[in-house]
Order: C-alpha cells, then structure tokens, then sequence
C-alpha cells in the first residue's frame, strides 16, 4: 500500500469516527435546504468572501468578464473585446483560477481555464469572488482564488418573469428571458440568454477596424428543486452554452478563422436534513467541446472535446459549536481531439473540513484534502483559517493553506506539429498565507489584506533540442501584494449614495530570474459610485489597470491605461404588476486607446441601450 493510498484511508477513517460520535444538535439551518454550496458559508470563516449585488451585475451586461473586472481586483486578458478570457488572481496564472458552479469545478479539463466570455452572471442567484487558496474545498486550480457561481430556490408561492433587451454600437444585440416559479413543495429557475455583435470597432489611431471579430452566443440554465419529505429534497441543475465566434486579429496581421463551441453542465442532487445533520449525493456530467476552422470559409477544423462524470457524497453534522463536513467524490473524465490522443484521467478524492466557534468572537477552521488519480501522484493538502471578531467593528482575519493544481490533458497528452505532452509531469503546488482586517461603520466598511503565495514545479511548455515544445516543471514563483477596500453607503430623504473603491498592488515574481512574470499589473485600482434619487440612478465606473511586462525579461512593456463608464436608469411602471427599467451606458467615455493583450486594441467609446421588464 503506498503513502498515498494510507493519507487517504486516514482522511475516511477520521470521517467516520467523526460521524460515529457526533452528537446531534436539534436545529436545523434553513440555509442547508436552500444552499448547494454550504461550504462557502461554514468553511471560508477566515477568508476573503465578496458577494456582488444583483444591479452590480445587471448594469455590466452579459459577460462574467465585465462584471468581475470592474468589481474585483482580479485582472483580465481579453484577445479582442468577445474573444477568449482569462483571468489572473493575485498574480497567478489563469489555470491557477478555479471556476465553481454549484460546488463543482469546472475548469476546463483540456487547458486548465475557464473563458469567462462564456459564463453569463444574469442566471446566478449568486456570484461571490474568494480571494486566496481554496484546493481543500475545490481541486485543482484554486490557487490564487475562486469564483463561484451558485443557484438557489424559494419553496414559496411565487411567479415571476424578466424579459431584458438592449442594444448597442457596432450593431450589439441582447435577449434574456429569465422565469421563477415556486410553491411550497417545488420551485423552478429558468433563463435564456441571446448575445451577437457585428464586433467591427475602430482600432483607435489607424485606419483599421476589428474585421474578423463577429460572434453570437446562446446559453440555456434551468434549475429545480422538489421537497420529497420534510426530511428530503431532490434539485436538478442544467446549463448549457453554445458559442460561435471569429477571432479577431491583430494590428499586425489580419485573421480569418472560427472558434465554435458548446460547454453543458447537469447536476442532481438528493439531500437528507434532520437533528443537526445534512448528507448531500451529488452525480454530475460535463461537456465541452470545440472546433477550430483556420479558415472560416473552408469546412476542415480541428478540435477537442471532454467528458467529466462525478460522484460525491457529502455529510455535515453540527453538534453545540462545531461543524464537520466529510466528502468523498469519484471523477471520471475521457479527453479526444485532433491533437489529443484518446486519455482518461480516474480520480478519487477524500476531504475533512472542521469549523469550531471557539467563543463568540473566535472561530478557526481545520480542514484537509488528499486525491488519487491514475497519472500523477498528488500532495495531502490542508487549509486553517480563523477569524476574530477584536470589537463591535473591528474583525481579523487569518488563513494559510496548501495548494495545487493538476497537468491537464494538453500537458499530459499533446501530440501535434511543433509540441507534444509530457506524461512524467508533478502537478503545480503551492503555499500561502493571509491577513486581513476590517472595520464595519455604520454606513461604512474598510478592508486591508496582505499575502503571500510561494509555488513550485511550475508548468512552462519550452523548445527541446530538436525545438520541439514540450511542457517541464521548471519554475518556481512566489507572489506577495497588499489589497485595499473601501466601500461607502449612504441614504438620506429619498437620495442614495454608494462609493466602492478596491485597490491591488501585485508582485509576482519568477523565483530564478527575479523578473515580474508576464501580464501581471502592480497597480490596480477600481471605483464605481452610484447616486439615486427616487426612481433615477446615475452611476460612474472607473478602472486603472498599470502596465504590464509582455516578455519574461522584462523588456518589453504593454502600457497601463484607466478607462470610465457612464450610465443612466430610470424605474418606472406600465401597470400595477408590470414594472419596467430603461437604462443608457456609454463605455470608453473618453475614448482611450488601449489593450490588454499587446497588438490586440479594445474598443473605442460605445453605447448600450437596455430595457428591463419585470411582471
């Protein structure tokens, strides 16, 4: 029996001694009924939690890209306005940023990321962005942070419907339908959202324009839920989203191709509650796939495609002023493509996670984590976290884990022209602390965050002799940075006041060179403030994004640019029942020329046009 197999026969035996001797506390939490990812709630105690508001993410249109980079510290690289997104977190990379929808991760088993101008926040009930390492609750990829995408229900008599149309420059269309229907014994979420865009902006200071950029999307998102007993409700959850898009190219070279793909999501869950005790079974299925055409007018593509089965069993118990959680899940993935050979990936996963409110003040948290998987060895992984509430509104927080992230298929299996995958490949792994303090004023909150990140067997694909690229661990990196927030509410005789600021200093740093690694900005910094007066709202987003290295010797730099947003709303009603929200937005007031991935420019100024209905 190897190391391995005994850390994770230990994590299952203390899970059961647990459960064995737990002594069961007669409340129920509500929250367990309704919540699919609890752990948020009970085991980020000593963590950095954001939760964004429902106009936060109405007013920033269909695009998880341009929500989080106007309300985060998170940095985004965009290859065009619509193109691939991918996220840096605290100067990690992008495979270094987990995705969790409903508890589940959903990075890309092929690349290891998650495009963000595939996910549409309008269908959440919730988007919240956790800052620092997560890999105990969520698997590979949390590392820098997570962002998680939760749907919830209300088992109330309830019937609504929210119709939402726009229409912007450069020939931007926009449709969503979302339904919420609920009664006391079943409720249901469903939504559909319609995206397509001419995408043909002027690159600022030349004569050209965005040619190839035009892209439409489609995503479908349901979800159920029906009380079997007073003890026992079963949900369902379905996202689906079809894309197509040409690649925009650059100002040096003009492009031609087309990028299609469809990412599906389907969970089912079962869940028991009763003396203090919850037990989740959960069986999941995701699809992706993709078909790339080098030439948009010729039918030959290549492509990739992955299927990912899940199963996983989760049981809380709450007994006086402790929480235990033991999770066991089975993941079975099956990878193909043009460029990919036939793979599969067998995964086994045990987790700990303990929560003790020590006194009214003080809460720590305990947890850990140890996988088997069929190709590579993975390390036993753990996560404190506290949290001290000093006085009535001054609260420190502490946490440091260890962290990892897996090879993925390309890393693993590659097999084309000019690169191929490299089977010996350690997964990613990391250490991090944290320390935070906030100050909760009546109509005011601040809050000051310090970290620091240190990771080895870094994964970097570089030329072999025969200039073959192969991917190798061969880097170690560290990051450290301070975060600062500052977020002001106010309301007075039917006025309305909000001021948020958020500000990152970043860096990120290759432990050899010494050199900051590429695309990561030192200085970011945000500020959205909205005034509203009875049924207007006027609101003004400014983002500040410094410049970044595009060269790992650090010899070129791509040049750091701040860009504002103005809009406008007005509430009003057509009938009783029928309640209606017009909104204008000019993005790029001043017309900045700018780009956050060299050679590749972002729009000039633009409007949107939206209108809400609600009945």
């Amino acid at each position: 029996m190897d190391m391995g197999t005994k850390q994770l026969l230990l994590i299952l035996s203390l899970l059961s001694i647990w459960i064995g001797t737990a002594q069961r506390d007669s409340t129920i939490v509500l929250d367990e009924v309704i919540l699919n990812d609890a752990k948020l709630k009970h085991f980020s105690q000593g963590l950095k939690v954001q939760v964004l508001t429902d106009s936060t993410i109405h007013r920033n249109g269909p695009s998880l890209t341009n929500v989080l980079q106007f309300n985060s510290n998170l940095y985004f690289k965009e290859n065009g306005y619509g193109m691939v997104s991918s996220a840096s977190f605290r100067g990690t990379n992008a495979s270094q940023t987990a995705v969790i929808w409903n508890g589940i991760n959903i990075n890309s088993q092929l690349n290891g990321q998650t495009d963000f101008n595939t996910l549409n926040p309008q269908n959440y009930n919730s988007v919240s962005v956790r800052s620092g390492g997560g890999s105990v609750q969520y698997g590979s990829g949390a590392v820098g942070g997570s962002i998680l995408l939760n749907d919830s229900f209300l088992f109330e008599k309830r019937f609504s419907n929210t119709v939402q149309l726009g229409y912007g420059s450069f020939h931007t269309r926009r449709f969503d339908y979302g339904l919420t229907l609920g009664a006391p014994e079943a409720a249901l979420n469903f939504g559909i959202n319609y995206n397509a865009s001419d995408n043909d902006y002027k690159y600022l200071g030349t004569d050209q324009r965005n040619e190839n950029g035009e892209f439409e999307n489609l995503n479908i998102n349901a979800s159920t839920g029906y009380v079997i007993s007073n003890s026992q409700i079963l949900k369902f959850y379905h996202t689906t989203f079809f894309g197509n898009r040409n690649f925009s190219g650059t100002l040096t070279a003009p492009s031609n191709d087309n990028y299609r793909d469809i990412n599906s999501r389907t969970l089912v869950e079962w869940s028991h509650f009763n003396d203090g005790s919850v037990k989740r079974v959960k069986a999941a299925h995701l699809y992706e796939r993709y078909r790339y055409y080098f030439n948009r007018e010729r039918p030959e593509f290549t492509f990739g495609r992955s299927n990912t089965y899940i199963l996983n069993y989760d049981t809380k118990y709450q007994f006086g002023d402790m929480t235990v959680n033991g999770i066991g899940e089975v993941n079975v993935i099956y990878a193909d493509g043009s460029s990919i050979e036939n793979a599969t990936r067998n995964q086994i996963s045990g987790t700990l996670l303990f929560s003790h409110e020590l006194t009214s003040k003080f809460n720590y948290g305990l947890n850990i984590r140890k996988e088997l998987v069929t190709d590579y060895r993975s390390p036993l992984l753990f996560s404190l976290d506290s949290k001290y509430q000093a006085t009535q509104t001054y609260q420190i927080n502490l946490n440091a884990s260890k962290n990892f992230r897996i090879p993925t298929f390309n890393d693993l299996y590659w097999s084309g022209a000019g690169a191929m995958g490299n089977k010996d490949l350690v997964p990613e792994s990391s250490v991090q602390a944290e320390l935070g303090h906030t100050v909760n004023g009546k109509m005011y909150r601040v809050n000051f965050t310090t970290y620091y990140i240190s990771s080895d067997n870094l994964i970097q694909w570089r030329p072999n002799k025969s200039g073959v690229f192969i991917p190798q661990n061969v880097t170690e990196s560290y990051q450290y940075g301070a975060e600062f927030e500052f977020d002001l509410k106010k309301e007075w005789r039917g006025h309305g006041l909000h001021f948020n600021n958020l500000m990152a200093y970043t860096k990120s740093m290759d432990q050899q060179t010494k050199n900051q690694l590429i695309y990561v900005p030192e200085f970011k910094w945000t500020s959205n403030i909205a005034y509203q007066f009875k049924k207007w709202d006027l609101y003004y987003q400014w983002m500040y994004n410094g410049p970044v290295f595009t060269t790992t010797d650090n010899s070129e730099v791509l040049a750091g640019y701040g860009i504002s947003n103005i809009g406008v709303e007005h509430d009003f009603e057509m009938t009783h029942k029928i309640k209606c929200t017009l909104g204008l937005k000019i993005n790029n007031l001043l017309d900045k020329n700018y780009q956050n991935v060299a050679y590749r420019p972002m729009p000039n100024r633009n409007f949107n046009l939206q209108l809400i209905t609600k009945f």
